[in-house]
């Protein structure tokens, strides 16, 4: 189970900081917001205290296994979570395994942008014949990952190959393009959940069929994620990850501190700073509260890797302006670990490091971190990950879905949906000639300078 460590949220050098009282004057909206996720589960919820999601997948194993590669095909929530749970969960060179290593499961590729040059670099990878693509769009209209599909499927056919059997649409149940393509051609579906949107939509097939064509563990996915809402939901607010993490965010945003780093100290776990930085900024960034008034609300969150950015964020984070607030994400136990041999032994400025490891390194730098930044009066948290393994992330996906959705409730916000993303879509469709979409073409101005 993940640690929680609180102590320098509290800590008194803080200017303009919390305490525990404070903590204990807004039990009662915790509460409520808790008792509200008890009664009306969300849909990411849902999902996890279901079968039917990850039955859906496991049916189609013996399928998915018979190829050698899977291209994903998605953008933002579509891709997000599937970086996170293959970077988090599998060797960072896992594509450099061969098939034997790998014991028989797939190399994972992402496509998550319309850069040229990434798409090609990605194509030019792997042999088509022996390849599976996965297209992620609930509404079938994405402009990227609908790009990247005809793409795809040109290549397929150019090469001579059956588009249903190198084909699965993940999509809306009922409505779409990708649906009607899929019904029109016998092309295999899995369903996103119509009340899950694509931020939360890790532990839906969106994530589950790219981590199990990985070898990735699914069931123990599911059950750290349950391990954390029944917590969640049971527990007082003290013994509650999710509820104190939301609360104390809502309470320093209030305090003038409208940025919040995660900062993890394992190269794996960064990639859980970049799902979560999606899931913060586009759930609670919002122009207007729940009642309808305008009021321009949001923290901004930054990813951070340690201890690389020791080197080139720290100094701002300690010295700069108190308006940060920093997670930090920390391993006990690596997959491997190097010792630093003992070379240059009459070298007083190197003898420290000789017998010593990289990870005793790396997490004394976390430490060193932490502990100054206590000193200079910045607020910080820590998650300890006894060991990275699915039940793990599973429970550190779960409890940061569900403080988002307290966070919700503290701000006044819907975390479920994104306006803000829409408007820069529609002008999309209009430059790229979308019929239905001409009023959003943006009128070219002669003004300005271009160099």
């Amino acid at each position: 189970m993940l640690k929680f460590d609180f102590a320098n949220i509290f800590n008194n050098k803080i200017p303009n900081g919390i305490n525990k009282d404070t903590i204990n004057d807004n039990k009662k909206i915790i509460e409520e917001s808790i008792n509200n996720i008890k009664n009306n589960n969300p849909g990411f919820v849902e999902l996890v205290l279901s079968r039917k999601w990850i039955d859906s997948v496991l049916d189609i194993n013996n399928f998915v296994k018979s190829f050698d590669n899977l291209v994903v095909i998605g953008i933002g929530g579509s891709a997000l979570g599937n970086i996170a749970l293959q970077n988090t969960l599998r060797p960072l060179n896992w594509n450099n395994f061969s098939k034997n290593e790998r014991k028989g499961n797939l190399r994972i590729f992402i496509i998550d942008n319309v850069d040229p040059d990434y798409v090609s670099s990605i194509l030019d990878s792997i042999d088509l014949k022996k390849t599976l693509f996965n297209v992620i769009s609930k509404s079938g209209s994405t402009a990227e990952a609908m790009s990247n599909y005809l793409v795809a499927r040109g290549l397929i056919e150019t090469c001579g190959l059956s588009p249903r059997k190198h084909l699965i649409f993940t999509t809306d149940p009922k409505k779409g393009v990708l649906r009607k393509i899929a019904k029109e051609e016998n092309i295999l579906t899995l369903e996103i959940p119509e009340n899950v949107g694509g931020r939360f939509s890790v532990l839906s097939p969106v994530g589950l069929l790219s981590a199990m064509a990985a070898g990735i563990n699914i069931e123990e996915l599911y059950d750290g994620a349950k391990s954390a809402y029944y917590r969640t939901i049971n527990e007082n607010i003290w013994n509650n990850p999710a509820a104190l993490i939301a609360l104390i965010h809502f309470l320093y945003y209030q305090k003038g501190r409208n940025i919040s780093v995660m900062m993890a100290y394992s190269n794996k776990l960064y990639y859980l700073a970049d799902w979560y930085r999606q899931l913060w900024a586009e759930s609670l960034g919002k122009a207007y509260s729940k009642d309808g008034k305008k009021i321009h609300i949001g923290q901004t969150p930054v990813k951070a890797l340690g201890a690389v950015d020791q080197h080139s964020q720290i100094q701002l984070y300690n010295e700069g302006p108190n308006d940060k607030i920093i997670t930090f994400l920390k391993t006990e136990s690596f997959d491997r670990d190097i010792k630093i041999p003992y070379i240059h032994i009459d070298e007083n400025s190197l003898n420290y490091l000789h017998g010593k490891s990289l990870s005793q390194l790396l997490n004394n730098e976390l430490l060193g971190t932490e502990t100054a930044l206590a000193q200079n009066g910045k607020p910080s948290l820590r998650i300890t990950f006894p060991k990275i393994n699915e039940f793990n992330v599973g429970e550190f996906i779960m409890y940061y879905e569900l403080a988002t959705t307290i966070a919700g409730d503290l701000f006044n916000v819907n975390p479920f949906d994104q306006p803000g993303v829409e408007l820069g879509k529609k002008i999309t469709y209009a430059l790229m000639g979308r019929n239905g979409f001409e009023e959003y073409r943006p009128s070219i101005s002669d003004e300005g300078i271009e160099i």
